[in-house]
């Protein structure tokens, strides 16, 4: 038998063409960056007020108005306080950044790895690695400003893209950004939604585990990022965004997605799957046993997610408030129903609860949950998480070996579909008693929203934004998938794929024994 480590494969003496020109790209965005900064560089804060006499300080009714509008999380408009970050506000949405990052390096990255074979597990590693750093870098160059800038509002464009006023985070400082939050910094704000941003196409490689390019996988990440998953979140929380019911007045479709069930588990799900038809099946797929290289790693992955995806569900209230305190306990009861269910299901059908059927069950709820745990009760939360460890089962279970794809590791049945369930139930569970917004004069009496939910029809507008999701996601990765096959092909060589990609993508080891 041959030796996995023998030989190397490729020749490593020679650099990689693609990766001077990302080096390339990085650099001469940097030096544009640098060119705008010198530009257009403004006194900001303290400094940039007028010169004129200082405004009378506030009355003592203005101070105590602005401390109610802090601790209701609501607009200090005339409170002379107005635009001023509140510390605990901001304190629990840093605390919420960090616990989203938390998912992918480690949490994701620990149960993907864990489950691929030993040869692999540095791929996974390394793809988690990257995306963090390559999507950081998008981020802060277009990504937020193309998400939630403003300056295209009014422009059919307006619904799908925000505006260009942000490009390298310029004016993005630690004052509030009113249009998402009267309390939190936008520069920290900022922040935790870059941490969507890292997070959603890491997903997408589970669908892809053991077979793709890491060139390919740059480039598609890349495309994709702009292509997709910009355009599905300002739809969903831009405020000009088609899909954002919330806090659109003029949306045309009033959804509600509270955390990202279209935005992230949608996109990346579907995406998953067409990625995984477009590069075939593992080597010995269906034929030879391919067994996860170390269940510790993927349970300790799965838990990590668990405490981190209250940094994700919590945190989206963008507010330490009771609609963030019942996102938490939403999102518990959902992800421990689900994680009792999956292995209660397997205990039934095959005899054995697994580890893997625990920690699987448990990360379809957090899916299924993420889009309504600001806005279903904890009856609804149970009902989410009790079909969020049915349905995915059988997706992955059933629907994976009745038609034959490989979806490595069941990105499209957990995130796809954990994802559309969870849509389509926030429309069936969503209640006002949770979350004021649902009936607010300002906007959802204006965009239908309220209408839907008092008229229980709010699942049609959900099934629409699950259908857009659906057609976005899917025909954009078809498309990008094909450019970069033609660039630069998208799986690896056969003699590689055997090799594994690890020694010879990236020339270590995982296991040194």
């Amino acid at each position: 038998m041959k030796n996995p480590t023998s030989t190397v494969l490729v020749d490593r003496s020679r650099p990689k063409l693609e990766a001077f020109i990302f080096l390339a790209i990085l650099v001469a965005i940097v030096l544009i960056a640098l060119g705008i900064s010198f530009s257009t560089k403004q006194p900001s804060g303290a400094l940039a007020q007028s010169s004129s006499s200082p405004p009378p300080p506030p009355t003592l009714e203005q101070r105590v108005a602005g401390l109610e509008a802090y601790i209701t999380n609501s607009d200090p408009s005339g409170s002379k306080i107005a635009g001023s970050p509140g510390p605990g506000h901001n304190a629990w949405l840093l605390t919420s950044s960090a616990l989203v990052l938390f998912m992918t390096l480690p949490g994701l990255a620990l149960f993907y790895g864990g489950l691929v074979r030993s040869k692999n597990i540095l791929s996974v590693l390394a793809q988690c690695f990257g995306i963090t750093g390559l999507v950081a870098v998008l981020w802060w160059a277009v990504g937020y400003s193309l998400v939630f800038g403003t300056n295209l509002s009014g422009t059919p464009l307006g619904y799908f893209l925000g505006g260009t006023e942000y490009f390298f985070l310029k004016g993005v400082d630690s004052m509030p950004n009113t249009n998402y939050s009267f309390w939190v910094s936008q520069n920290v704000y900022c922040m935790f939604q870059m941490m969507f941003a890292v997070i959603t196409p890491a997903l997408i490689m589970g669908g892809v585990a053991e077979r793709m390019k890491y060139s390919a996988v740059l480039i598609f990440i890349t495309l994709w990022m702009l292509f997709v998953y910009f355009p599905q979140a300002h739809m969903v929380w831009g405020a000009s965004g088609l899909m954002n019911g919330v806090f659109n007045a003029g949306a045309k479709i009033p959804a509600i997605d509270f955390a990202g069930g279209t935005v992230v588990h949608m996109t990346s799900g579907w995406s998953a799957l067409i990625l995984a038809l477009l590069l075939g099946k593992r080597k010995g797929y269906g034929t030879e046993p391919m067994i996860p290289n170390n269940m510790a790693y993927c349970m300790t992955g799965a838990s990590i997610l668990w405490i981190g995806w209250y940094g994700f569900n919590a945190g989206s209230a963008v507010a330490a408030d009771g609609i963030a305190a019942n996102a938490f306990l939403t999102t518990t009861m959902a992800t421990a129903v689900a994680s009792l269910t999956w292995p209660m299901l397997e205990y039934t059908i095959k005899g054995t609860p697994t580890v893997l059927g625990f920690s699987t069950g448990a990360v379809a709820g957090l899916v299924a949950i993420t889009p309504a745990c600001g806005f279903v009760n904890t009856t609804g939360a149970v009902v989410i998480g009790l079909a969020a460890g049915i349905v995915p089962y059988f997706a992955c279970s059933v629907l994976k070996p009745l038609l034959k794809y490989d979806d490595a590791l069941d990105a499209f049945g957990v995130h796809g579909v954990g994802g559309m369930l969870g849509a389509f139930l926030t429309g069936v569970f969503a209640t006002a008693t949770v979350n004021g917004n649902l009936l607010s004069e300002a906007v959802a009496k204006k965009n239908g929203l309220a209408a839907a939910v008092t008229g229980g029809t709010l699942w049609l507008a959900q099934l629409k934004a699950i259908l857009i999701t659906i057609v976005l996601a899917t025909l954009a990765s078809l498309i990008i998938g094909f450019i970069v096959k033609s660039l630069v092909g998208l799986r690896v060589d056969e003699e590689v794929e055997q090799q594994g990609l690890d020694i010879v993508e990236h020339g270590e080891q995982g296991y040194s024994i």
